[in-house]
């Protein structure tokens, strides 16, 4: 199906993206408290919105201006509609979209009264974007200015398109799996929050990263060969190191704000981050706009719908 951009968007030629990664379906329940294991507790309301970590990322670059391709897989059920709706509405190309038998992914969210989420993700399609189904799209990797990749495709999938990236790849290592040490050191970035910096440490050097400062952290993940790092770290910002940002780590603050769901907010810096390093900005100055977007983004209900349009007032 023809994809017509949204007229608020504008499209530069020079800001080319793809990103490699998941689609799924977000039921989004909303309760008071997250609930202890084998309790049942009362939720106020439901919705089935569009979400995946890749498709969130493609989303929130191209409701910034970018040019972006999204590579992945829907099922041919009924949550692929839903699953693929943002995509379309941002202008999302999707010609390299596969439809495959069987059930989309889906997750499912839990959101409580001070924002924070819990969810579990059911992968369905996503488990079919493998090294073969990547390897399609050799063409368009190669000529990307930014790839984009994730962790909730399987890793050959991600290590395929790692191999095949003509430009630079950023790797959001979320959730944390075993790809080959050569992802990670060809990822320019390498996007992590605290807890997934950890098990980028063990992949790469076999030691965590329990107890170090955040710049003890990046400095150890520059060392074992990362080209660049980026630490984030919720409402405190993020923590950049490599490129031309100082050795020992630049300090990115977020605007305070306050939060009403946080689904999504983590990929909403993500794609904005891979809209600005497309477009030709430095890093630093890529994570001070991904920062914002990243606050805007927590201030709506669900992943996708809360993030902003290219002209939006950012916080």
């Amino acid at each position: 199906m023809p994809v017509t951009p949204s007229p608020s968007v504008p499209v530069p030629p020079s800001s080319s993206v793809v990103v490699v990664g998941s689609a799924n379906a977000d039921l989004l329940a909303r309760t008071t408290v997250h609930p202890a294991p084998g309790e049942t507790v009362l939720g106020r309301d439901l919705q089935v919105l569009p979400g995946g970590k890749g498709a969130n990322q493609a989303v929130a670059a191209a409701r910034l201006g970018a040019r972006v391709a999204f590579v992945g897989a829907v099922g041919d059920d009924e949550f692929a509609e839903a699953a693929t709706s943002g995509l379309r509405e941002a202008g999302v190309e999707l010609d390299r979209l596969a439809v495959v038998p069987g059930g989309t992914g889906v997750a499912v969210v839990t959101v409580a009264a001070d924002g924070e989420n819990s969810i579990v993700v059911v992968p369905g399609a996503n488990g079919t974007v493998g090294a073969a189904a990547v390897g399609r799209h050799a063409d368009l990797l190669g000529a990307a200015a930014v790839v984009v990749l994730q962790g909730e495709i399987p890793r050959d999938g991600v290590e395929a398109a790692a191999r095949l990236a003509g430009g630079r790849v950023v790797v959001n290592l979320a959730p944390v799996i075993e790809v080959e040490p050569a992802v990670l050191r060809r990822a320019d970035p390498l996007v992590v929050n605290e807890h997934e910096a950890h098990g980028a440490l063990e992949l790469l050097d076999g030691g965590g990263a329990g107890g170090l400062a955040d710049e003890d952290v990046v400095a150890r993940l520059r060392a074992a060969g990362v080209p660049s790092v980026v630490l984030t770290r919720g409402a405190r910002g993020a923590l950049v190191a490599g490129g031309e940002a100082d050795p020992g780590g630049v300090a990115v603050h977020a605007p305070r704000v306050d939060a009403v769901d946080t689904t999504g907010a983590g990929d909403a810096f993500v794609g904005a981050l891979a809209a600005e390093l497309a477009r030709g900005s430095g890093l630093v100055d890529a994570a001070r706009l991904a920062v914002r977007v990243g606050a805007f983004a927590v201030r709506g209900s669900g992943a996708q719908p809360s993030y902003p349009w290219a002209g939006d007032d950012l916080p």
